[in-house]
C-alpha cells in the first residue's frame, strides 16, 4: 500500500522470499483519505489505481500499516479483485487498533474499530481478502528493542490518565470562545 507499507512489504518480500512489486499506484495529488472528512471510499477511488500487469492472475499479498475501520482497505482490495488478482492476502505491521487514542491519531472510540467488533477471520471476509494477519503485540518491543513508548491503542495501557473530554474537535474552538 502506496506509501504508509512500502517499508513494511520490503522487509516482508526479503524474510519471505516473495517477490516486491508494486501493485498499486497512488495518485499524489489526493490527501490523506484516513483522515479526510465525509466519504472517504470516493477519495480512495481516485486515489489509487491497480497497476493490472502486477496483479492479474496473481496470488497478492498487499501490506499495510494498519487497518482502523476497514472501508479503505476493504476499497483497495476490491480494486486489485477487479485487476485480476487471483488471492488477495492482507498483511499489517501493526497490532490490530482495539482502543482510542488520545494522543493525535484519529481513533476516537471503539466502535469505530473493525477490531473491537470482529475476529481476524471477520475481518478478513468484510474487507474482501483471503486472509489477514496483524503483527502480535509482543513483537512491538522486539522489533524496536525498546518497550518504552505508548501502545495504548494496541493494548489498552495508557500511560497517562484518560482525558475527561475525548471530543474529535475539542481543541479547534477558538481562543476567544474560551470559557475563563
Amino acid at each position: 500500500m502506496p506509501d504508509s507499507g512500502l517499508d513494511a512489504a520490503l522487509g516482508y518480500s526479503q524474510e519471505s522470499g516473495i517477490p516486491y512489486g508494486i501493485g498499486l499506484i497512488k495518485n499524489k495529488y489526493i490527501g490523506r483519505t484516513f483522515i479526510a472528512p465525509g466519504n472517504r471510499l470516493d477519495k480512495v477511488k481516485i486515489k489509487l489505481a491497480a497497476v493490472t500487469d502486477a496483479v492479474k492472475d496473481k496470488r497478492v499479498v498487499l501490506i499495510d500499516d494498519s487497518i482502523v475501520r476497514g472501508t479503505t482497505c476493504g476499497r483497495i482490495v476490491k480494486l486489485l479483485r477487479d485487476a485480476g488478482a487471483k488471492e488477495i492476502h492482507v498483511r499489517i505491521s501493526s497490532p490490530a487498533f482495539l482502543h482510542p487514542c488520545y494522543y493525535g491519531t484519529d481513533i476516537d472510540s471503539e466502535e469505530h474499530l473493525i477490531a473491537c467488533k470482529h475476529t481476524v477471520s471477520e475481518i478478513a471476509d468484510i474487507i474482501g481478502a483471503d486472509s489477514l494477519g496483524y503483527l502480535p503485540l509482543e513483537s512491538l518491543s522486539v522489533l524496536t528493542g525498546n518497550d518504552k513508548f505508548c501502545n495504548a491503542c494496541f493494548g489498552g495501557k495508557y500511560p497517562t490518565r484518560i482525558p475527561k473530554d475525548t471530543r474529535k474537535n475539542r481543541f479547534e474552538q477558538r481562543l476567544s470562545e474560551k470559557k475563563k
